[in-house]
Protein backbone atom coordinates (compact mmCIF):
# COMPACT_ATOMS: atom_id res chain seq x y z
CA UNK A 1 0.00 0.00 0.00
CA UNK A 2 1.42 3.54 -0.69
CA UNK A 3 1.76 5.96 1.36
CA UNK A 4 3.06 6.92 4.76
CA UNK A 5 0.40 5.59 6.82
CA UNK A 6 -0.53 7.37 10.42
CA UNK A 7 -2.05 5.02 13.38
CA UNK A 8 -3.98 6.91 15.88
CA UNK A 9 -5.66 5.20 19.26
CA UNK A 10 -6.53 6.17 22.92
CA UNK A 11 -9.66 6.45 25.10
CA UNK A 12 -10.73 9.61 24.23
CA UNK A 13 -9.11 12.60 21.48
CA UNK A 14 -9.24 10.22 19.00
CA UNK A 15 -11.52 11.24 15.78
CA UNK A 16 -11.00 15.06 16.42
CA UNK A 17 -7.05 14.27 16.49
CA UNK A 18 -7.53 12.16 13.17
CA UNK A 19 -9.51 15.03 11.16
CA UNK A 20 -6.65 17.17 12.72
CA UNK A 21 -3.76 15.15 11.24
CA UNK A 22 -5.44 14.86 7.89
CA UNK A 23 -6.34 18.27 7.40
CA UNK A 24 -2.80 18.99 8.42
CA UNK A 25 -1.28 16.34 5.79
CA UNK A 26 -3.30 17.35 3.04
CA UNK A 27 -1.81 20.59 2.96
CA UNK A 28 1.13 18.48 1.78
CA UNK A 29 -0.14 15.71 -0.42
CA UNK A 30 -3.35 13.43 -0.94
CA UNK A 31 -4.40 12.41 2.00
CA UNK A 32 -7.00 9.65 2.58
CA UNK A 33 -8.53 8.69 6.23
CA UNK A 34 -11.27 7.05 7.92
CA UNK A 35 -14.64 7.71 8.33
CA UNK A 36 -15.91 9.35 11.34
CA UNK A 37 -19.51 7.57 11.16
CA UNK A 38 -18.35 3.83 10.65
CA UNK A 39 -17.24 1.49 13.46
CA UNK A 40 -13.83 0.59 12.72
CA UNK A 41 -14.15 -2.96 12.41
CA UNK A 42 -15.60 -2.53 9.26
CA UNK A 43 -13.97 1.19 8.53
CA UNK A 44 -10.51 0.16 8.39
CA UNK A 45 -11.18 -2.46 5.19
CA UNK A 46 -13.40 0.68 3.66
CA UNK A 47 -10.68 3.10 4.19
CA UNK A 48 -8.23 0.95 2.64
CA UNK A 49 -10.12 0.31 -0.86
CA UNK A 50 -9.82 4.43 -1.04
CA UNK A 51 -6.09 4.55 -1.65
CA UNK A 52 -5.29 5.17 -4.69
CA UNK A 53 -1.70 4.86 -6.22
CA UNK A 54 -1.24 8.78 -5.89
CA UNK A 55 -1.96 8.52 -2.16
CA UNK A 56 0.80 10.49 0.05
CA UNK A 57 -0.37 10.14 3.60
CA UNK A 58 -3.21 7.23 5.17
CA UNK A 59 -4.15 8.17 8.34
CA UNK A 60 -6.34 5.63 10.38
CA UNK A 61 -8.18 5.86 13.63
CA UNK A 62 -7.84 2.69 15.37
CA UNK A 63 -10.74 1.89 18.04
CA UNK A 64 -10.93 -1.35 19.86
CA UNK A 65 -13.23 -2.11 22.32
CA UNK A 66 -12.60 -5.88 22.45
CA UNK A 67 -9.26 -8.44 22.89
CA UNK A 68 -7.09 -9.02 19.47
CA UNK A 69 -8.91 -5.97 17.46
CA UNK A 70 -6.17 -4.27 17.23
CA UNK A 71 -4.46 -7.53 15.73
CA UNK A 72 -7.42 -7.02 13.36
CA UNK A 73 -6.75 -3.64 12.59
CA UNK A 74 -3.27 -4.16 12.06
CA UNK A 75 -3.14 -6.72 9.40
CA UNK A 76 -4.73 -4.28 6.86
CA UNK A 77 -3.39 -0.53 8.42
CA UNK A 78 0.76 -0.60 8.52
CA UNK A 79 1.72 2.52 10.36
CA UNK A 80 4.79 3.60 10.65
CA UNK A 81 3.86 6.39 12.29
CA UNK A 82 1.54 6.15 16.16
CA UNK A 83 -0.40 8.69 18.27
CA UNK A 84 -1.63 7.89 21.31
CA UNK A 85 -4.12 10.25 22.24
CA UNK A 86 -4.91 9.49 26.56
CA UNK A 87 -6.15 6.60 28.30
CA UNK A 88 -9.16 5.99 30.23
CA UNK A 89 -10.93 3.01 31.29
CA UNK A 90 -13.58 2.64 29.10
CA UNK A 91 -14.73 -0.30 27.74
CA UNK A 92 -12.25 -1.84 30.49
CA UNK A 93 -16.08 -3.54 31.81
CA UNK A 94 -16.39 -7.43 31.63
CA UNK A 95 -18.26 -7.45 28.44
CA UNK A 96 -15.70 -5.70 26.82
CA UNK A 97 -11.61 -5.70 27.82
CA UNK A 98 -11.82 -6.68 31.26
CA UNK A 99 -9.49 -4.48 33.35
CA UNK A 100 -7.13 -1.04 32.04
CA UNK A 101 -4.20 -3.78 31.87
CA UNK A 102 -5.99 -5.24 29.40
CA UNK A 103 -7.21 -1.83 27.63
CA UNK A 104 -3.64 -0.12 27.37
CA UNK A 105 -2.37 -3.64 26.23
CA UNK A 106 -4.57 -3.80 23.44
CA UNK A 107 -3.86 -0.32 22.56
CA UNK A 108 0.01 -0.28 23.01
CA UNK A 109 0.07 -2.98 20.14
CA UNK A 110 0.24 0.34 17.86
CA UNK A 111 3.54 1.25 19.09
CA UNK A 112 5.15 -2.02 19.66
CA UNK A 113 5.07 -2.94 15.72
CA UNK A 114 6.06 0.31 14.81
CA UNK A 115 9.90 0.19 12.82
CA UNK A 116 13.04 1.88 14.00
CA UNK A 117 12.67 4.20 11.73
CA UNK A 118 9.48 5.39 12.66
CA UNK A 119 7.60 7.58 14.80
CA UNK A 120 5.63 7.23 18.32
CA UNK A 121 4.18 10.25 19.23
CA UNK A 122 2.89 10.20 22.81
CA UNK A 123 0.74 12.18 25.36
CA UNK A 124 3.25 12.50 28.32
CA UNK A 125 1.06 13.95 30.36
CA UNK A 126 -0.58 10.83 30.74
CA UNK A 127 1.47 8.20 32.73
CA UNK A 128 -0.21 5.26 31.23
CA UNK A 129 0.67 6.72 27.49
CA UNK A 130 3.74 7.65 28.72
CA UNK A 131 5.31 4.38 29.73
CA UNK A 132 4.46 3.05 26.22
CA UNK A 133 7.75 4.79 25.34
CA UNK A 134 9.25 1.55 26.92
CA UNK A 135 7.76 -0.98 24.12
CA UNK A 136 8.64 0.54 21.15
CA UNK A 137 11.62 0.57 18.63
CA UNK A 138 10.54 4.15 17.01
CA UNK A 139 11.76 7.34 17.65
CA UNK A 140 9.80 8.79 20.33
CA UNK A 141 8.01 12.46 20.30
CA UNK A 142 6.27 13.17 23.72
CA UNK A 143 4.00 16.68 24.23
CA UNK A 144 1.90 17.56 27.14
CA UNK A 145 2.69 20.29 29.84
CA UNK A 146 5.46 20.56 30.89
CA UNK A 147 8.60 22.02 29.77
CA UNK A 148 11.13 19.40 29.61
CA UNK A 149 9.16 18.08 26.75
CA UNK A 150 9.82 17.89 22.86
CA UNK A 151 6.45 20.09 22.37
CA UNK A 152 5.07 21.10 25.15
CA UNK A 153 1.94 24.38 26.14
CA UNK A 154 2.39 26.15 29.11
CA UNK A 155 -1.27 26.12 31.29
CA UNK A 156 -0.81 29.48 31.90
CA UNK A 157 -1.41 30.37 28.34
CA UNK A 158 -4.48 28.39 27.58
CA UNK A 159 -8.06 30.73 26.74
CA UNK A 160 -11.21 28.86 26.22
CA UNK A 161 -14.13 31.47 24.67
CA UNK A 162 -17.09 30.47 22.59
CA UNK A 163 -15.57 31.21 19.71
CA UNK A 164 -12.41 28.96 20.29
CA UNK A 165 -9.29 28.09 21.98
CA UNK A 166 -6.02 29.89 21.92
CA UNK A 167 -2.50 28.95 24.02
CA UNK A 168 1.25 29.60 23.43
CA UNK A 169 2.75 25.77 22.17
CA UNK A 170 6.89 25.75 22.65
CA UNK A 171 9.13 23.48 20.77
CA UNK A 172 12.58 23.48 21.24
CA UNK A 173 13.42 27.05 21.36
CA UNK A 174 10.55 27.95 19.70
CA UNK A 175 7.07 29.75 20.70
CA UNK A 176 4.21 29.69 18.78
CA UNK A 177 0.93 31.48 19.57
CA UNK A 178 -1.70 29.40 18.56
CA UNK A 179 -5.73 30.17 17.67
CA UNK A 180 -8.01 27.62 16.69
CA UNK A 181 -12.04 27.56 16.35
CA UNK A 182 -12.48 24.03 18.39
CA UNK A 183 -13.38 24.81 21.82
CA UNK A 184 -11.89 22.90 25.00
CA UNK A 185 -9.04 23.07 27.05
CA UNK A 186 -8.03 19.49 25.88
CA UNK A 187 -7.88 20.98 21.99
CA UNK A 188 -4.25 22.06 23.45
CA UNK A 189 -3.57 18.35 23.16
CA UNK A 190 -5.36 17.56 19.75
CA UNK A 191 -3.28 20.50 18.04
CA UNK A 192 -0.19 19.49 19.95
CA UNK A 193 -0.38 15.77 18.22
CA UNK A 194 -1.15 17.67 14.90
CA UNK A 195 2.05 19.57 14.97
CA UNK A 196 3.73 16.44 16.12
CA UNK A 197 2.61 14.81 13.23
CA UNK A 198 4.39 17.57 10.84
CA UNK A 199 7.53 17.54 13.12
CA UNK A 200 7.86 13.87 12.12
CA UNK A 201 6.89 14.24 8.83
CA UNK A 202 7.93 17.49 7.26
CA UNK A 203 11.20 18.79 9.41
CA UNK A 204 12.67 20.00 6.05
CA UNK A 205 9.94 22.42 5.42
CA UNK A 206 8.36 25.51 6.89
CA UNK A 207 5.20 23.33 8.54
CA UNK A 208 5.13 25.85 11.29
CA UNK A 209 2.90 28.76 9.33
CA UNK A 210 0.98 26.18 7.59
CA UNK A 211 -0.06 24.70 11.05
CA UNK A 212 -0.87 27.54 12.39
CA UNK A 213 -2.92 29.10 9.68
CA UNK A 214 -5.02 25.53 8.97
CA UNK A 215 -5.65 25.66 13.17
CA UNK A 216 -7.40 28.56 12.77
CA UNK A 217 -9.79 27.03 9.76
CA UNK A 218 -11.13 23.97 12.51
CA UNK A 219 -14.45 23.79 13.95
CA UNK A 220 -15.82 21.47 16.50
CA UNK A 221 -17.70 18.58 15.42
CA UNK A 222 -21.11 18.20 16.43
CA UNK A 223 -22.07 16.86 19.47
CA UNK A 224 -18.27 17.53 20.34
CA UNK A 225 -17.94 20.30 21.91
CA UNK A 226 -20.02 22.37 19.38
CA UNK A 227 -21.77 25.22 20.11
CA UNK A 228 -25.85 25.59 19.21
CA UNK A 229 -28.56 27.73 19.69
CA UNK A 230 -30.50 25.97 22.98
CA UNK A 231 -33.89 25.65 23.83
CA UNK A 232 -35.66 28.44 25.40
CA UNK A 233 -33.41 30.90 24.04
CA UNK A 234 -30.25 29.73 25.65
CA UNK A 235 -26.98 28.43 24.51
CA UNK A 236 -25.89 25.16 24.43
CA UNK A 237 -22.81 23.33 24.22
CA UNK A 238 -23.34 19.99 22.90
CA UNK A 239 -20.79 17.21 23.87
CA UNK A 240 -23.44 14.70 24.00
CA UNK A 241 -21.76 12.14 21.39
CA UNK A 242 -19.23 10.15 23.96
CA UNK A 243 -18.74 10.30 27.54
CA UNK A 244 -15.52 8.85 29.72
CA UNK A 245 -13.94 10.11 32.74
CA UNK A 246 -11.17 11.96 30.77
CA UNK A 247 -13.24 13.62 28.83
CA UNK A 248 -16.30 14.26 31.03
CA UNK A 249 -13.37 16.41 33.31
CA UNK A 250 -11.86 18.24 30.17
CA UNK A 251 -15.58 19.23 29.32
CA UNK A 252 -16.41 21.10 33.20
CA UNK A 253 -13.11 21.96 33.11
CA UNK A 254 -13.46 24.06 29.78
CA UNK A 255 -17.35 25.33 31.04
CA UNK A 256 -15.59 26.87 34.31
CA UNK A 257 -12.48 28.38 31.95
CA UNK A 258 -15.07 29.93 29.38
CA UNK A 259 -15.96 33.91 30.66
CA UNK A 260 -19.39 34.33 29.97
CA UNK A 261 -21.52 37.40 31.57
CA UNK A 262 -24.82 36.87 29.71
CA UNK A 263 -26.26 34.32 31.58
CA UNK A 264 -25.44 31.25 34.07
CA UNK A 265 -23.06 28.39 33.44
CA UNK A 266 -24.90 25.18 33.84
CA UNK A 267 -23.45 21.59 33.62
CA UNK A 268 -25.76 18.74 32.53
CA UNK A 269 -24.12 15.53 32.83
CA UNK A 270 -25.28 11.92 32.23
CA UNK A 271 -23.82 8.55 33.01
CA UNK A 272 -20.76 6.96 31.18
CA UNK A 273 -20.78 3.30 30.70
CA UNK A 274 -18.21 0.39 29.96
CA UNK A 275 -16.26 1.12 33.02
CA UNK A 276 -14.52 -1.86 35.22
CA UNK A 277 -15.40 0.30 38.28
CA UNK A 278 -18.52 2.35 36.99
CA UNK A 279 -19.41 3.47 41.27
CA UNK A 280 -15.47 5.12 41.50
CA UNK A 281 -15.09 6.81 38.28
CA UNK A 282 -18.64 8.92 39.06
CA UNK A 283 -17.45 9.10 42.48
CA UNK A 284 -14.62 11.16 40.89
CA UNK A 285 -16.40 12.83 38.28
CA UNK A 286 -17.68 14.33 42.15
CA UNK A 287 -14.49 15.03 43.42
CA UNK A 288 -13.87 17.16 39.95
CA UNK A 289 -16.74 18.99 40.50
CA UNK A 290 -15.76 20.12 44.27
CA UNK A 291 -13.13 22.12 42.58
CA UNK A 292 -15.15 23.93 39.92
CA UNK A 293 -17.29 26.89 40.38
CA UNK A 294 -20.63 26.40 38.37
CA UNK A 295 -23.98 27.61 39.12
CA UNK A 296 -25.73 24.77 38.74
CA UNK A 297 -24.95 20.69 38.09
CA UNK A 298 -27.76 18.50 36.92
CA UNK A 299 -26.56 14.85 37.63
CA UNK A 300 -28.46 12.13 35.22
CA UNK A 301 -28.93 8.48 36.06
CA UNK A 302 -28.28 6.29 39.27
CA UNK A 303 -24.59 5.75 38.61
CA UNK A 304 -24.50 9.62 39.10
CA UNK A 305 -26.01 9.77 42.56
CA UNK A 306 -22.63 9.17 43.49
CA UNK A 307 -21.45 11.95 41.78
CA UNK A 308 -23.61 14.21 43.26
CA UNK A 309 -23.16 12.66 46.68
CA UNK A 310 -19.13 13.01 46.63
CA UNK A 311 -19.93 16.67 44.87
CA UNK A 312 -21.51 17.53 48.23
CA UNK A 313 -19.24 16.06 50.70
CA UNK A 314 -16.20 17.40 48.67
CA UNK A 315 -17.94 21.01 49.41
CA UNK A 316 -19.83 21.81 46.61
CA UNK A 317 -22.71 23.87 47.47
CA UNK A 318 -25.77 20.97 47.69
CA UNK A 319 -27.96 23.73 46.57
CA UNK A 320 -26.48 23.97 43.29
CA UNK A 321 -26.60 20.71 42.46
CA UNK A 322 -29.77 18.30 41.80
CA UNK A 323 -30.82 14.59 40.47
CA UNK A 324 -32.65 13.60 37.34
CA UNK A 325 -33.35 9.39 37.23
CA UNK A 326 -33.53 9.81 32.69
CA UNK A 327 -33.77 12.19 30.09
CA UNK A 328 -37.39 12.60 30.39
CA UNK A 329 -36.67 13.44 34.16
CA UNK A 330 -33.92 15.85 33.21
CA UNK A 331 -36.14 17.89 30.46
CA UNK A 332 -38.75 18.68 32.95
CA UNK A 333 -36.37 19.67 35.12
CA UNK A 334 -34.56 22.29 33.06
CA UNK A 335 -37.59 23.44 32.19
CA UNK A 336 -37.98 25.04 35.47
CA UNK A 337 -34.10 25.60 35.61
CA UNK A 338 -32.88 27.26 32.64
CA UNK A 339 -33.45 30.81 32.40
CA UNK A 340 -32.94 32.63 28.57
CA UNK A 341 -29.10 33.46 27.53
CA UNK A 342 -27.98 30.79 30.13
CA UNK A 343 -25.17 28.36 28.93
CA UNK A 344 -25.56 25.30 29.63
CA UNK A 345 -22.87 21.96 28.53
CA UNK A 346 -24.41 18.92 27.92
CA UNK A 347 -22.07 15.70 28.41
CA UNK A 348 -23.89 12.14 27.39
CA UNK A 349 -23.04 9.35 24.87
CA UNK A 350 -24.75 8.24 21.79
CA UNK A 351 -26.08 5.08 23.22
CA UNK A 352 -28.23 7.41 25.68
CA UNK A 353 -29.31 10.00 23.19
CA UNK A 354 -29.61 12.90 25.15
CA UNK A 355 -30.50 15.00 21.84
CA UNK A 356 -33.72 13.82 23.37
CA UNK A 357 -33.61 16.24 26.10
CA UNK A 358 -33.10 18.80 24.14
CA UNK A 359 -35.88 17.52 21.44
CA UNK A 360 -38.10 17.23 24.97
CA UNK A 361 -37.05 21.26 25.59
CA UNK A 362 -38.35 22.43 22.44
CA UNK A 363 -41.76 20.30 22.30
CA UNK A 364 -40.48 17.79 19.68
CA UNK A 365 -41.45 14.07 19.58
CA UNK A 366 -38.26 11.78 20.64
CA UNK A 367 -37.76 8.40 18.88
CA UNK A 368 -38.13 5.79 22.36
CA UNK A 369 -38.35 5.98 25.96
CA UNK A 370 -35.67 3.96 26.82
CA UNK A 371 -32.69 4.74 29.11
CA UNK A 372 -30.13 3.36 26.29
CA UNK A 373 -31.34 4.27 23.03
CA UNK A 374 -31.06 1.79 20.07
CA UNK A 375 -28.23 2.95 18.02
CA UNK A 376 -30.24 3.26 14.70
CA UNK A 377 -32.07 5.87 16.53
CA UNK A 378 -29.44 8.17 17.35
CA UNK A 379 -27.59 9.93 13.96
CA UNK A 380 -26.47 13.05 14.11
Amino acid sequence: MPGVQIGITGSHGKTNTTLVVAKLLSEFGQTVTTDINLDTVYNVPITALKVMPWTKYIVWELGIDQPGEMDYHLQIAKPTIGIVTGISPVHTDYDHLGSLENLIKEKRKLIEILPDDGFAILNADDENVKTMSQHTKAKIIFYGTNNDLNVYVDKKTVEVSLDGTSFKLSDGGESYEVTTGLIGVHHIYTLMAGYCLLKATQASTNFQKKFLDTATTLKPLRGRMSLEKGPLNTVLLNDSLRANPGSTKAGLETLEKIEYTNGRKIAVIGEMGELADPTHEHKKTGIELAKLKLDYVLCIGPLRKYTLQTAIENGFPKEKIGYAEDVFGAAEQLRKILKPHDLWYLKGSLLRNYKRIVQLLNGEDVCCNRVLCPYEHCGY
